[in-house]
């Protein structure tokens, strides 16, 4: 099923200014789309205020975070979506544990929705998930618990 999308850009007092707009998107990737706390574009970092349905329009509401430079993104052969699942470390440059490869934007959603993760046996908390446009990426940030998954998977 397809729809539409619309980023905007709010302004404060109740304004807001469109940003970007998507014609004909999946409504699962809508989805994930909304479940991401930060949107990346030409180089800014947005964060997500709110998000509405104004009659067939789904909208997502995002302020200006950061302003960088573009990333470009890696050739990814196979065409997959990737999630790359890295450490929230800013000091570090947000180092990378793991990247998983999905057919569908319902796994991606199914994944940046979920609280906690396992990587090698041990638990990660999520903090925050985005979707990089520039480097055709979602991205989510994990926080070790410290937790240690038993050897019998409990």
């Amino acid at each position: 099923m397809t729809t539409s999308l619309e980023y905007r850009l709010f302004k404060g007092n109740n304004s807001a200014e469109p940003l970007f707009h998507y014609e004909q998107i999946d409504l699962q990737q809508v989805l994930a789309r909304r479940e991401c706390d930060f949107y990346v574009k030409e180089g800014i970092v947005y964060k997500q205020t709110s998000s509405a349905i104004e009659g067939e329009w789904h909208v997502i509401y995002v302020t200006k975070q950061d302003e960088g430079e573009i990333e470009r993104e890696e050739f990814n052969l196979n065409g997959a979506l990737q999630l790359e699942m890295r450490e929230f470390n800013e000091r570090a440059n947000h180092p990378l544990q793991k990247t998983l490869e999905f057919d569908h934007h319902i796994d991606i959603l199914s994944h940046i929705g979920a609280n906690y993760h396992y990587i090698d046996g041990l638990e990660w908390e999520k903090d925050s998930a985005e979707i990089d446009e520039d480097r055709r990426v979602y991205v989510l940030y994990l926080i070790k618990t410290g937790y240690k998954m038993e050897a019998n998977g409990k």
